[in-house]
């Protein structure tokens, strides 16, 4: 099967008939979840097993489960969890194998109800001029920690059989605006780039999938990074990220144009699938007719990820719920 260069969302708790004979349609490679589809577990677990009927496999379903201010799981249902940032400052010398039960109990939370793929490590390394949007989702300030650190919680999920998208490739800490509303611009030189934004991604080129920054680096071309070749032959090149490469979603204000332009802009730059949230069916179909099948370069990269994903290891949650609280007090 050749996937369709989409990962698509959908309108509420369950598939409209509508929605399944488009999704029937086009294949997207995968769908991604917010809170409007989420009631209860056996009612998510209906609507991924809805998504996979309707394209035919066991396409990847997604999530944004980072934890604190971005967290579609909510209590009583789920566990809440701290910030990255506050969490990382709790456990102090211990943040390493925290983060890693992090990606192991979310693992576990997400593939109980169905969703095998998780919108998380962010790696983008915090500095003083990071946006409020950002600042508390980063690991910390230093790319070494946030590189070691996003190493652990990728591990975690993947031994969950959870699929990591690390992000926001290839760096997304020094912007001053929130690229949901604005494109932010980063002044900062190559060298410097290379050194604190970027080192995150090269030490995690090895991950099964990366998402795309929706800003400007001067240094580098006066194109956003989603629509820049020079910016994506830049990430598989000097980074090394082979992985399969998402947009950030294309909706996003940071971008300007119409759907179509923007989806064949990414595509054209390097990108391999587009991410496309909180639409219309109406611009899902826009998206999806713009986007087409994906090239042979994806296709090899999303058969590779889709080769990560496997069955969790075993585990006892409660002994690593034990174990958190204890590293974390």
């Amino acid at each position: 099967m050749t996937f369709g260069a989409t990962i698509l969302d959908a309108d509420g708790l369950r598939l409209s008939s509508d929605e399944v004979a488009f999704f029937r349609d086009v294949l997207p490679f995968g769908f991604i979840l917010f809170a409007r589809n989420i009631d209860n577990p056996d009612q998510v677990r209906a609507l991924c097993a809805d998504m996979r009927n309707a394209v035919g496999h066991e396409c990847p379903i997604t999530i944004d489960q980072e934890g604190g201010r971005v967290q579609r799981l909510r209590a009583p249902q789920w566990r809440e969890w701290l910030p990255p940032l506050d969490f990382v400052s709790a456990a102090g010398d211990r943040a390493e194998r925290a983060m890693y039960l992090r990606g192991r109990v979310i693992a576990h939370e997400l593939r109980a109800i169905g969703v095998d793929s998780n919108c998380a490590p962010m790696v983008d390394v915090a500095c003083a001029d990071s946006h409020p949007f950002l600042r508390n989702r980063c690991y910390g300030a230093d790319a070494g920690t946030v590189a070691t650190l996003g190493r652990a919680h990728a591990q975690g999920m993947l031994d969950g059989g959870v699929l990591p998208v690390v992000k926001h490739i290839p760096g997304h800490g020094r912007a001053t605006q929130d690229s949901h509303f604005d494109l932010p611009k980063v002044s900062a030189d190559r060298a410097d780039l290379d050194a604190q934004d970027f080192a995150p991604f090269k030490a995690l080129n090895d991950l099964p999938m990366g998402m795309t920054a929706h800003l400007v680096y001067d240094a580098i071309d006066e194109a956003p990074a989603t629509l820049s070749s020079k910016v994506m032959e830049m990430i598989r090149t000097d980074i090394g990220f082979d992985g399969l490469i998402m947009t950030d979603d294309i909706s996003m204000k940071a971008l300007s144009g119409s759907l179509t332009e923007l989806s064949r802009g990414a595509l054209d730059a390097g990108c391999d699938v587009i991410l496309h949230c909180n639409g219309t069916l109406s611009e899902r179909m826009e998206v999806a007719a713009a986007a087409g099948e994906m090239g042979k370069d994806a296709q090899r990269r999303a058969e590779a990820a889709l080769s990560m994903r496997h069955t969790p290891d075993d585990i006892d949650i409660s002994a690593a719920d034990a174990e958190l609280e204890s590293l974390l007090n």
